[in-house]
């Protein structure tokens, strides 16, 4: 049985269900995809994007304290965090297309 995604330091059940409407099902498969492409499937899965929840995820990723992300580093994780936003979060998407996304009824948009 693979680990929960709230095993991960800092990830607690909240985002753990979110993971899961993502798709992302264990903790492992978080650590596969790695934090740019999950936080990619949160915001098509409907999440709204938040540069903490982000951040977040990237130090949870590298076993680092929720709120160890300063300077430099956090300035660069910002412009990672634009840019899947531009990519992947449509402010017009309903709730209801996000919700056919995630079960694959329609495709991606580009």
């Amino acid at each position: 049985m693979s680990d929960p995604v709230s095993s991960i330091r800092n990830l607690g059940p909240a985002y753990e269900e979110s993971c899961t409407r993502a798709g992302i099902k264990s903790a492992q498969d978080l650590r596969d995809l790695g934090a740019d492409e999950a936080y990619g499937l949160l915001l098509r899965s409907g999440n709204k994007p938040h540069f903490i929840g982000y951040y977040v995820l990237v130090m949870a990723l590298q076993g680092r304290p929720w709120n160890d992300c300063k300077g430099e580093e956090k300035k660069a994780l910002r412009k990672r965090f634009d840019t899947i936003v531009a990519a992947s979060y449509d402010k017009g998407r309903s709730d209801f297309e996000a919700a056919l996304d995630a079960i694959g009824v329609i495709e991606k948009r580009s």
